[in-house]
């Protein structure tokens, strides 16, 4: 089972990286972390790196749902997306799978929860 979906957008990291934001917002979902991997790399290792950026996307009904279902989710919350630059003109929009990452975890109703926020995730990237 593959663990992310994605979608490669024909425009610029910064271009992509608002409009998945306003994607995700449209789904449902904010953006609760942020993280430039690039300028962390930079900052930390002294080494160069392409854009790339981790978003945390969380939707608070699913999230609080999940956490009532299972208490230690959280260590899996919140849903990553990845905004990568392939070249000045293309970049890629990757999002976990909840599914996936939810398959350790024997709970039915939170296998249930999961695929909820799959489908929503699914029509974010899917509507890029």
């Amino acid at each position: 089972m593959a663990y992310y979906f994605s979608k490669t957008l024909p425009v610029g990291f910064d271009a992509a990286s608002q409009r998945v934001t306003e994607a995700l917002k449209q789904g449902g979902f904010g953006i609760i972390t942020e993280i430039d991997v690039k300028r962390t790399f930079k900052e930390k290792l002294g080494t160069d790196f392409r854009n790339y950026r981790i978003l945390g996307a969380c939707n608070p009904k699913l999230a609080y749902e999940a956490l009532q279902l299972e208490d230690k989710v959280g260590t899996m919350l919140p849903c990553n997306v990845v905004v990568q630059e392939i070249t000045q003109d293309r970049t890629e929009i990757a999002a976990i799978d909840p599914v996936a990452s939810m398959q350790a975890i024997d709970n039915p109703e939170l296998k249930a929860s999961a695929q909820r926020v799959q489908t929503l995730l699914r029509k974010v990237i899917e509507s890029l």
